[in-house]
């Protein structure tokens, strides 16, 4: 039987780890092809690997309008065009207003909000109508986060974002769509230095606020995604769909 995706380019940025890679992965069983992007070169070879053939990986950061100037030729070049553009890359910092500097401000902003708006810049001369652009925001632009509120306000302006290109790019049959992950079990924790007992603690403390009491895994979010990107919400644009537990309801 043949996939849901059976046919599809996917591009996905940040499909080297975490929730992008289970998005390719999810992507891949179903049928597209998928061109997977990041910057650690060798969680990116080693996602290749898994995903076998029908994937082409490309090295880059979504903060280098030139690297994805290449992503999405690549894609091209390799499979003809993009039925199915993910922008799921970015990066988390903690950081309260006081101790926020400007280089890390910077980054996160370029990462999360202007990489996420070039990224479907370059795409779109390749976009194909009937196509479905998703943009992984975050639970975190519902509710105030004191610990991070630069990555929580970036996460805010990409929901916005998604609102706006789908106005836009509804004239060339292509719907947009924000996916809101709450908090979820991914490698982004032991990044900032949050491991072990502490790590076990902050889940705990964070679970409080989530009915459904426990952080998601990366294969729900990317279960969701796959909704966003078949068929199946061919009447669905403009929204944000929340994959939180129920994050932000107690």
């Amino acid at each position: 039987m043949a996939g849901r995706l059976a046919g599809k380019v996917a591009v996905v940025t940040g499909g080297n780890s975490g929730i992008g890679r289970a998005i390719a992965r999810r992507f891949s069983t179903e049928g597209a092809s998928v061109v997977i992007f990041g910057r650690n070169e060798k969680t990116l070879n080693a996602a290749a690997d898994e995903l076998g053939p029908s994937c082409l990986a490309i090295h880059g950061d979504v903060a280098e309008n030139s690297d994805l100037q290449r992503l999405c030729d690549g894609a091209s070049e390799r499979f003809g065009g993009i039925d199915i553009l993910v922008a799921n890359a970015g990066v988390f910092e903690f950081g309260r207003l006081a101790d926020m500097d400007r280089s890390s401000f910077d980054r996160t902003s370029d990462v999360n909000f202007s990489g996420v708006f070039f990224t479907v810049q370059a795409a779109l001369p390749y976009l194909r109508a009937g196509g479905s652009v998703i943009l992984v925001t975050s639970g975190s632009n519902r509710i105030g986060l004191a610990d991070a509120p630069v990555y929580a306000a970036t996460k805010a302006a990409v929901r916005s974002l998604a609102r706006s290109l789908a106005v836009e790019l509804q004239q060339v049959g292509v719907r947009v769509n924000a996916l809101s992950p709450g908090f979820v079990d991914t490698p982004i924790f032991e990044r900032n230095g949050i491991d072990g007992q502490e790590r076990e603690q902050f889940v705990a403390q964070m679970s409080e606020g989530i009915l459904m009491r426990r952080f998601g895994r990366p294969e729900e979010i990317a279960a969701a995604a796959l909704f966003l990107a078949s068929d199946d919400s061919s009447y669905i644009t403009g929204i944000e769909l929340p994959v939180s537990g129920g994050l932000g309801q107690v």
